[in-house]
């Protein structure tokens, strides 16, 4: 009998082979921050992630074009693998595990990571990475064979906003202010507030635009009911520096700019970004919370 995974509600991973693409990831990565090759972590990342790390790789050769030879290997312990039954593609799983990585208190920091893949031929590729405070996430509902629950990314979800409409949700947040969807915090209010304070200095000013990205969300049902969502987001800033400032672009970032900034005034920066979210069902009310944000500069280009 042949089974398609493209209908039928299958475990979209074993446990044991979820455990191998944190193995295999381990292994990339540290090959590819030895190397400091942005051609590298196409092998093991895709999406969001994959845009963030690539664009670190690159700033860094910008500075250490001989590599970081002495790059600690990335080493993975005491692997959870939440493996929920999905029907088509792509099919994703979320694994978290201790790492060799401490905190300013010696702790050991757990990562979790959400793996993907678009086919059964296809290798699973990391598209969402997160840490927790105290290396505690929301706990996943299970059901009695222990696997999680994808939540649908439209109106089918039951939560207070839709994983699919979510980070167009954020985005517009972020650029109105409006809406009461989200709980005060320092990736909410307290982003706005940051960029408002720091929009004109000396010599400068910044303007801010956001908007969703293109890769689709990723969603399992907590426990309460609602959902731990992992979505994306894409943020625009254009700096325009005042008649006859010079421009000065920091080393860290000369690996990423497009073109000569020599005579311009004008830079515009991209920003690409993974938030980690909280969503609550609807009918239990309560604010949307973003446990976990990472973002990195992956382009400027001189206007």
């Amino acid at each position: 009998m042949t089974v398609h995974g493209e209908k039928e509600m299958l475990p979209a991973v074993s446990k044991a082979d979820g455990v191998k693409a944190l193995q295999n990831f381990a292994e990339r990565y540290t090959e590819a921050n030895r190397k400091l090759d942005p051609n590298l972590n196409a092998a093991y990342e895709a999406g969001a992630l994959h845009e963030i790390d690539q664009a670190g790789l690159k700033a860094q050769r910008g500075v250490r074009p001989q590599g970081y030879p002495d790059f600690r290997p990335l080493k993975f312990r005491d692997e959870h693998i939440a493996v929920p039954k999905q029907a088509g593609w792509p099919k994703y799983f979320l694994a978290d595990a201790l790492t060799n990585r401490t905190d300013a208190k010696g702790n050991a920091i757990r990562w979790f990571l959400v793996f993907s893949r678009d086919s059964v031929d296809a290798k699973w590729r990391a598209v969402h990475f997160a840490t927790f405070a105290g290396n505690k996430a929301p706990e996943l509902k299970t059901d009695a064979d222990g696997f999680a629950e994808a939540v649908p990314a439209d109106g089918k979800s039951g939560l207070t906003v839709d994983p699919g409409k979510l980070g167009k949700t954020y985005a517009d947040f972020l650029n109105t202010g409006k809406g009461d969807d989200f709980a005060s915090g320092r990736f909410t209010d307290g982003l706005r507030a940051n960029r408002v304070k720091n929009s004109h200095p000396i010599g400068a000013q910044l303007q801010w635009e956001d908007q969703p990205a293109s890769y689709p969300p990723v969603s399992l049902r907590t426990k309460d009911g609602g959902a731990l969502v992992f979505t994306s987001t894409v943020s625009h800033m254009q700096k325009t520096w005042y008649k006859g400032a010079k421009i000065t672009v920091a080393p860290e970032l000369r690996g990423i700019v497009e073109g000569s900034w020599k005579g311009s005034n004008r830079m515009a920066f991209t920003w690409v970004s993974g938030q980690t979210v909280k969503v609550p069902a609807k009918d239990a009310g309560g604010k949307i919370e973003i446990l976990n944000r990472i973002e990195r500069i992956t382009s400027a280009k001189a206007q």
